[in-house]
């Protein structure tokens, strides 16, 4: 048997392991940091060259708005609104004028079945200068009106429609009647 006899004052360790390894280490973490303030850097000079060209346009936006200011101003005194009315009126004007009829006509011939009559047509136009007819149809049962509908819907020129009022025949009008709102895709 083997009684292991250490005559030192302290025990040897394996300590260089660890020290090496430690060291290794603080290294590695060292250079994460190097990496992380570099990051910080570039992201500190991005950020005020973001608040910078932020700065710019936030006062060319307040340029503008004293600009918009002043003409507001110039366009409410008595004289000039009477103007700017009679421009904007002028303007709506042109606006519905530039609706054709004839090319209403045409496109509602295209995909209106023989047995459905139309009765009144009413072109208009709406905020976003969109046109939208509001129609009044007629025929001798509810079906043509129906299949009328799904025409219209299936075009590439009318969109949604909306029926608002449904009359069916009386004595002296044989014809179910029908009132209907629909979207018109001509370009003014």
């Amino acid at each position: 048997m083997r009684i292991p006899v250490n005559l030192a004052r302290e025990p040897f360790r394996r300590d260089r392991p660890m020290l090496i390894g430690s060291a290794l280490l603080g290294i590695i973490l060292l250079g994460t940091l190097g990496f992380l303030i570099s990051i910080i850097v570039s992201d500190n000079r991005q950020s005020k060259d973001a608040r910078t060209a932020l700065n710019r346009v936030n006062s060319q936006i307040a340029n503008l708005q004293r600009e918009q200011t002043k003409l507001d101003v110039s366009l409410k005194q008595p004289g000039n609104e009477i103007v700017l009315d009679r421009s904007v009126l002028i303007n709506q004007l042109i606006k519905r004028k530039a609706i054709s009829w004839t090319r209403i006509f045409a496109d509602l011939e295209k995909v209106l079945p023989p047995n459905v009559r139309i009765l009144a047509v009413r072109p208009a136009l709406n905020a976003q200068d969109q046109v939208f007819l509001d129609l009044t149809v007629a025929a001798d049962a509810p079906e043509p009106i129906i299949s009328f509908i799904i025409q219209l819907e299936g075009s590439d020129l009318f969109g949604s429609t909306a029926v608002s009022n449904t009359v069916p025949p009386t004595q002296t009008d044989p014809f179910y009647r029908c009132r209907l709102s629909v979207n018109y895709g001509q370009k003014l």
